[in-house]
């Protein structure tokens, strides 16, 4: 029997998720020869099935599409729909019959996570359990305590192997670029390591604020929002050990050890940022001591980076948007040029977003008397424009059965157990400027003659 799955079900398939992301990747997927299979949409929102595929056919127009298109006409006759509440154990029957012949379903939960356990139950009642995956969407509970609870709960139901749990920037392009230039050039990887390499740093810096997803926000901050997950998985990427053979099937087992090694947090090896007017926001408690903004210092106990120190952070209401991975390189052991304090550090660099980059900053002589080092850039950098969008990534790779872009329960544990100390208000939080780079207290976070490197705009 082939692993593709033979129909797709979307619970939550009117939601803003849909409208934004996922009827868009479904034409994409369609143009790829991907998607040939019976697509079911779930929700409750009185309509019938024109009306769900004039939403689809909205959702296209919004996202600069031609719903007149081949790709796009046909995803819109892939489409089917069952109107009803997802505590009814109708709908999971009406659902089964849009199903029809599908032996190997896979079922797309675009829901919050209160309702997984609930959903799989109404799977498994209807007999649809039986040889299904299912795709289910971060946050993968709110803490570790949560996190395992909510795995009891699925794993009722279904297998792990079956459970493909989606973080998007696992299908960013520019973090495949990450893999790809460690592991397709012969001059990069033997230097990444602890003898070579004195520290790594991560921003993740966005310009705007909370706008209307205060009463969200509050409930989670920057720590559960992007630390925990698409922070620590894009750290995973830079240290892992290469996936042995020829192939990424066991890439999984290589990003789950070395999270697994990575320290937990501490109070000391923490700071937490409130931009100021946060608490204005509507939906805030006024009172709030969420963060905004968090930035942490780690070590990977590991033989490859053992003490090689590793900064994030990520924030709101910075200076720019954009994500960059950024490597400093030890300075040579003796300086032959007699060009104290101005030994050079070289730095390989990963933009993540907005666009696709690398760059590496080596060291010449500045031309005339004497010697003075001169930083020489050797960059490539892509536009985004004509990149695969994430979730095409991921349900294309989900339809076929293939994992290693989604994330593992025993990775999103080990991820859990390093930030769990400090959620919370274990760790004070700070006041910082809008449009400044966050609290000054984070300074003390970087190793000896560090600075933070500030993306570029």
């Amino acid at each position: 029997m082939s692993d593709k799955a033979d129909a797709l079900v979307i619970f939550g398939a009117t939601g803003d998720l849909a409208k934004i992301e996922t009827f868009p990747a479904l034409v994409g997927l369609v143009k790829r020869g991907i998607l040939d299979v019976p697509v079911v949409g779930v929700a409750k929102s009185g309509w019938g099935l024109e009306q769900f595929r004039d939403y689809a056919t909205a959702s296209l127009k919004l996202n600069n599409m031609d719903p007149t298109d081949p790709a796009a006409v046909k995803m819109l006759s892939l489409l089917r729909y069952v109107d009803g509440d997802l505590g009814d154990e109708a709908t999971y029957q009406a659902m089964s019959d849009q199903v029809g012949a599908g032996q190997q379903v896979l079922f797309y939960m675009e829901v919050p996570a209160q309702l997984f356990g609930r959903i799989a139950e109404g799977i498994a009642a209807v007999g649809r359990a039986r040889g299904a995956r299912v795709m289910v969407e971060k946050p993968f509970g709110t803490d570790l305590a949560s996190s395992r609870q909510l795995n009891d709960t699925m794993h009722r139901y279904f297998a792990e192997e079956a459970i493909f749990r989606v973080d998007d920037w696992l299908a960013f392009d520019p973090v495949e670029n990450v893999l790809f230039v460690r592991f397709a050039n012969t001059v990069i990887e033997p230097v990444l390591n602890r003898n070579y390499v004195s520290s790594i740093q991560i921003t993740m810096a966005e310009a705007f604020d909370v706008a209307d997803r205060g009463r969200f926000y509050d409930r989670t901050g920057a720590i559960r929002d992007v630390l925990q997950n698409h922070m620590l998985q894009v750290l995973a990427t830079v240290l892992a050990e290469p996936p042995p053979g020829s192939h990424l099937k066991s890439w999984r087992d290589a990003k789950h050890q070395v999270v697994a090694a990575l320290s937990p947090l501490t109070p000391e090896h923490t700071v937490r940022g409130q931009y100021e007017g946060y608490l204005d926001v509507d939906g805030v408690d006024p009172k709030s001591t969420v963060e905004t903004y968090v930035a942490v210092r780690l070590m990977a106990d590991t033989w490859r980076w053992a003490g090689v120190p590793i900064v994030i952070r990520a924030g709101k209401c910075l200076p720019v948007t954009a994500t960059e991975i950024t490597i400093t390189f030890k300075a040579p052991p003796q300086d032959v040029f007699g060009i104290e304090p101005m030994v050079p550090e070289d730095q390989l660099r990963f933009r993540i977003w907005p666009e696709t980059a690398v760059s590496m900053t080596l060291h010449g002589k500045k031309p005339g008397a004497g010697f003075e080092p001169q930083p020489e850039q050797m960059a490539f950098a892509e536009r985004p424009g004509a990149d695969i969008r994430p979730y095409d990534r991921l349900i294309g790779a989900a339809l076929d059965g293939d994992r290693w872009l989604f994330a593992r329960q025993d990775t999103v544990e080990a991820a859990w157990e390093i930030v769990d100390p400090v959620l919370g208000d274990v760790v004070p939080v700070h006041p910082y400027a809008r449009g400044s780079w966050g609290p000054k207290e984070a300074d003390r976070l970087l190793a000896d003659r560090d600075t933070w490197y500030d993306p570029a705009g």
